[in-house]
């Protein structure tokens, strides 16, 4: 095919700092349950008591997959990193894939590139070669870092290839979406809803009717069974999906109009809702999606942590490292325990609170902010709209993450009386999450092009609230992090003056912000 060799290496240099960073993520995830399990039991009884307790608990076979070999540190690896490692490249491949497809055709440059000598499959077939290379390195890098840990090879070789083959699916299935659609976002909303539908599937059929699970890629991928009995068998029907999707595929391809597709996009409603006219209201509805999935995702990541009940010595065992990790408000081993699930729960919240917040970045790069200025919206009245949503969002997001927490704590023990503390105590971190959408709004208002170094304010909350005080790093350095002065509840009793002074932070840091974006020009 003419130009595809030059379009794959344009994706390729285009993208090669997505791809290291997708690949590193997804290693991290596999090869960090390995480090923790390893340090976690002290003795092999005490591993064998943590098996029996996590292999009755539906909410974790739903939320990781069937339990096999737990007593094993490779068994412990597949069961707790498999079915997100497979949800992790399956967001990979759609990104990708939706990259050099759909973004391409909505900015005009596909059809630029099109207008000279090129095969009319040719960016097709590099972003489904770029996208396969991508996870061949995902799979590649995972395998690599489990066989160094070490476990056994042969196993580790299978847990990366079944998580390439995963993402070999799933770039498949990102294909066909992008034919079926006609815009950039509904081709994620298709390809999202796939990767909802099959981890679904397999979570139902793990705890209910089995057949469900062969129903599902993610349950074809943790069939191969490492480290419990290898077999290939399942990875064959993964590699047949994939080719049978990207065939798929090409067969749409021929048969919709360039910038449009097969299902054609329905027209609107010839007068906007009420609430469509208010700056406040757009901005909800632009967001209105991805408040209610990360609600729901947060309700079911407490849910899981809640329904631990109060039986926490038996599963983080008795090693030094596993209770300073979950005695560091002191108190007791079940309130600190809780203490370090809300601060989990709120530090994944927040990937919520800095999407959010850097959302009018991307109204802005997409030309859309300039449509909606050329009418009487003020550029504060705009941006302000914006930033109410994401207090709203984060507070909902949050208060899913509490509710879920006590609900399924109250669901084991019987005691139902924890549901409103543990919503308070996690709504608490309102604070150092709205921090981080004020650090965002300061970027995106004063300098733009360092917007995303937002994230690396949350990533800097994760390693302080994990690893400062085992690390024993200096105060200053802890401190960086906005979650590091709030008090650890329930072990810790809250403190409100730390409270308060997060708050006023995020509300100079979102001042400032405004200010900034009402001088600067757009784009």
């Amino acid at each position: 095919m003419t130009g595809t060799g030059r379009f794959l290496v344009a994706f390729l240099r285009r993208d090669r700092w997505h791809y290291l960073w997708w690949a590193l993520g997804a290693t991290l995830l596999y090869y960090s349950q390995a480090v923790s399990v390893k340090g976690l039991y002290t003795t092999q009884a005490e591993f064998d008591r943590a098996a029996a307790s996590m292999q009755d608990n539906t909410a974790f076979i739903a939320m990781a997959g069937p339990a096999r070999a737990l007593n094993t540190i490779g068994g412990q690896v597949m069961w707790q990193a498999s079915a997100f490692g497979a949800v992790v490249v399956g967001l990979m491949s759609m990104f990708l894939v939706g990259r050099h497809t759909r973004v391409e055709e909505e900015s005009g440059r596909d059809e630029l590139l099109r207008a000279s000598a090129v095969s009319r499959h040719a960016s097709l077939t590099a972003a489904l070669v770029g996208s396969l290379l991508a996870n061949v390195l995902v799979g590649a890098l995972v395998a690599v870092s489990l066989v160094s840990f070490p476990l056994d090879r042969a196993d580790s070789v299978a847990v990366g290839v079944g998580l390439a083959l995963c993402g070999w699916v799933f770039t498949g299935a990102a294909l066909v979406a992008a034919q079926l659609t006609s815009s950039t976002r509904g081709m994620y909303a298709v390809s999202g809803a796939v990767i909802a539908v099959v981890y679904a599937l397999r979570a139902i059929g793990d705890v209910g009717d089995p057949v469900l699970s062969w129903l599902s890629p993610i349950g074809w991928y943790q069939a191969m069974h490492p480290y419990s009995g290898l077999r290939w068998g399942p990875a064959l029907l993964l590699l047949g999906l994939a080719a049978a999707a990207s065939g798929a595929a090409y067969a749409l391809f021929g048969r919709r109009d360039f910038g449009g597709g097969v299902w054609a996009a329905r027209p609107g409603p010839d007068r906007a809702e009420p609430s469509l006219t208010t700056a406040l209201g757009f901005a909800w509805w632009l967001q209105r999606a991805s408040i209610i999935g990360w609600t729901g995702g947060i309700a079911l990541l407490g849910l899981a942590y809640g329904s631990i009940g109060d039986d926490v010595g038996t599963l983080i065992g008795d090693s030094s490292g596993s209770q300073d990790v979950f005695v560091q408000g002191g108190g007791s081993l079940v309130d600190g325990f809780y203490a370090v699930a809300i601060a989990v729960i709120a530090l994944v919240g927040a990937g919520f609170t800095v999407s959010s917040a850097l959302r009018p970045h991307s109204e802005e790069e997409s030309g859309r902010v300039e449509v909606l200025l050329a009418t009487g919206l003020t550029r504060r009245r705009w941006l302000l709209a914006q930033v109410v949503v994401t207090i709203a969002g984060t507070l909902l997001v949050l208060a899913g993450g509490g509710l879920g927490l006590g609900v399924g704590f109250g669901l084991v023990t019987g005691d139902g009386g924890r549901i409103g503390p543990f919503l308070l105590d996690t709504v608490g971190y309102v604070a150092p999450s709205l921090v981080l959408a004020g650090l965002a709004r300061l970027l995106y208002g004063v300098l733009p092009r360092w917007a995303y170094l937002a994230w690396a304010g949350l990533g800097l909350g994760v390693l302080m609230v994990f690893f400062g005080p085992l690390l024993r790093l200096p105060g200053w350095l802890q401190g960086l992090s906005p979650y590091h002065h709030l008090a650890l509840v329930p072990a810790e009793p809250f403190r409100w003056l730390p409270f308060v002074a997060l708050l006023l932070v995020a509300g100079a840091l979102t001042a400032v912000g405004l200010v900034g974006f009402g001088r600067r020009d757009l784009r």
